[in-house]
């Protein structure tokens, strides 16, 4: 049985191993994305002097749309909970894109852009570099990635028979990393420990993450749980994001006013802010759009969770509410899966363990490399003499 599964795992990893050690590099540099660019960029992030209160909601959106080119429309707010924090006027174009603006004084402090570095390691651990078709054809970077995550499931599991010891005496020596016994030895137990303790994670990180890969699998886990998925497979992002970021821009599309009316459609805004802050307090964040708006609180477990609202662009009334609590499953699933995938569910501690794990991932194709050449070259040895 070992035997078996022992050719399953080598057959497999050695195709597919780089792949697997760049997928798993590039998701570690990831986790801490945000948190790396908030110190980096602190000035767009946080504001110079922190004030007795913050302009009007409407206020501010008339200062951001008085900056943008022709065309270009501020569709959404996203207001921080944490008095020091800059807030963000979401674009109409291009995709995503968003201002930093100070509440206090209304300057404009920057474009919301992501860094090249991490721009790139998402192109990597998402697609290898590859692109979407423009006409639909194969997405082949996509398809190569999910490939590779599934086989690196089976790689795992594999693993699990190859390691599995004989009596407790045997499993407290496989769990044991040395470091002052040789490289070789360091590079071994770094394999088969280092995997083990990895194992649990990495499998997470895995199993949800085919979930962006393949829509068979999607519904599959969807219908596991007695929900129906209607995730467009290619709109799901890997990092960053709060509950009601998506919100805001669905509801915002469309809109395409001139630049004197654009100016007065935010007239209510402050009142709807004003009355979700004191009815919701302790959030996280707010986010409010033409007609929408969403309430996060950034709490553990499914960090996009949020409830949202519609409210009459009119006079600012809230005309109803969508509890995150009282949500159907299909509502919920998507976050919990993100929440899973990227070690967010259970904050800075787990986030820690996920780059840890990620790391460790990476380098275990690197090591099965080295000891797989390694009993070659001696086999080799061994025959000649």
């Amino acid at each position: 049985m070992k035997k078996f599964f022992r050719h399953i795992h080598l057959w497999l990893s050695v195709p597919f191993g780089l792949i697997i050690t760049l997928i798993c590099f590039s998701g570690a540099m990831l986790v801490f994305e945000t948190e790396i660019m908030q110190l980096c960029r602190h000035d767009l992030y946080y504001v110079k002097e922190v004030k007795a209160a913050p302009l009007p909601a409407h206020r501010l959106m008339e200062m951001a749309a008085a900056t943008l080119p022709e065309g270009t429309e501020a569709t959404g707010l996203t207001v921080q909970g944490d008095p020091q924090r800059s807030w963000q006027v979401s674009l109409s174009q291009p995709r995503r894109a968003s201002l930093f603006i100070d509440p206090y004084t209304g300057e404009v402090l920057g474009r919301n852009e992501r860094a090249p570095f991490f721009s790139v390691m998402f192109r990597l651990h998402r697609w290898l570099f590859d692109s979407a078709r423009p006409d639909g054809g194969l997405f082949v970077g996509k398809l190569i990635v999910g490939v590779s995550t599934l086989l690196f499931v089976v790689i795992l599991v594999s693993g699990i028979v190859v390691w599995w010891p004989k009596n407790r005496k045997a499993l407290t020596n496989s769990l044991k990393i040395s470091i002052g016994k040789g490289a070789h030895r360091f590079r071994y137990d770094l394999h088969v420990a280092g995997g083990m303790y990895a194992l649990v994670f990495l499998l997470i990180m895995a199993l949800t993450g085919l979930t962006w890969s393949f829509s068979w699998y999607r519904n599959g886990v969807y219908a596991l749980f007695g929900a129906t998925s209607t995730q467009n497979s290619g709109t799901a992002s890997t990092s960053g994001g709060k509950g009601g970021k998506e919100e805001k821009k669905e509801t915002a599309g469309g809109q395409h006013q001139g630049r004197k009316s654009r100016t007065t459609a935010y007239t209510h805004w402050q009142r709807v802010y004003e009355e979700l802050s004191v009815s919701n307090e302790g959030f996280e964040q707010i986010t409010l759009g033409h007609g929408s708006a969403s309430v996060s609180f950034g709490r553990w477990g499914n960090q996009r969770a949020a409830d949202r609202y519609t409210f009459d662009p009119g006079n600012g009334e809230i005309t109803s509410v969508d509890r995150y609590s009282t949500r159907e499953t299909s509502g919920k699933l998507r976050g919990w899966l993100y929440s899973l995938h990227v070690g967010s569910w259970g904050g800075i501690p787990t986030r820690i363990l996920y780059f840890i794990a990620a790391l460790i991932g990476a380098t275990l194709p690197l090591t099965g490399y080295y000891l797989w050449i390694k009993r070659l070259l001696r086999r080799r040895h061994h025959d000649k003499v």
